[in-house]
């Protein structure tokens, strides 16, 4: 499931992105990306598998890491958190042609490759 992000949000507005976030200090990593889930979309999940890792630092000198999951829904009722206003179910070719930030296509790029 792809989300967009409102044209308000303080990165990349109006891109298409995953449901993800912030890990709390000291939070389980995989415990993390499910809470993010649950919070950006409402959707519960299973079967979360980390497939591709990236990390950079950013203009302000901070230090971030992005893990990239695959999860398969349980239920298909969405209800989007207020940082992202539509949503579309869609395989990664028909991603691909949204506007997203570079390094989510790529992650897109390297799932379809495992």
């Amino acid at each position: 499931m792809a989300i967009r992000r409102t044209k308000t949000a303080p990165s990349n507005p109006g891109m298409w992105d995953f449901p993800g976030g912030d890990l709390e200090f000291g939070e389980d990593a995989m415990d993390g990306i499910i809470r993010e889930i649950r919070e950006e979309s409402g959707l519960e999940v299973k079967e979360t598998k980390p497939f591709d890792i990236e990390s950079h630092i950013n203009k302000e000198g901070d230090f971030w890491v992005t893990i990239a999951y695959s999860a398969q829904a349980v239920h298909g009722e969405v209800f989007l958190s207020n940082e992202h206003d539509e949503y579309k179910w869609l395989d990664s070719g028909e991603f691909l042609k949204l506007e997203s930030a570079a390094k989510i296509k790529r992650f897109v790029n390297n799932l379809n490759t495992r």
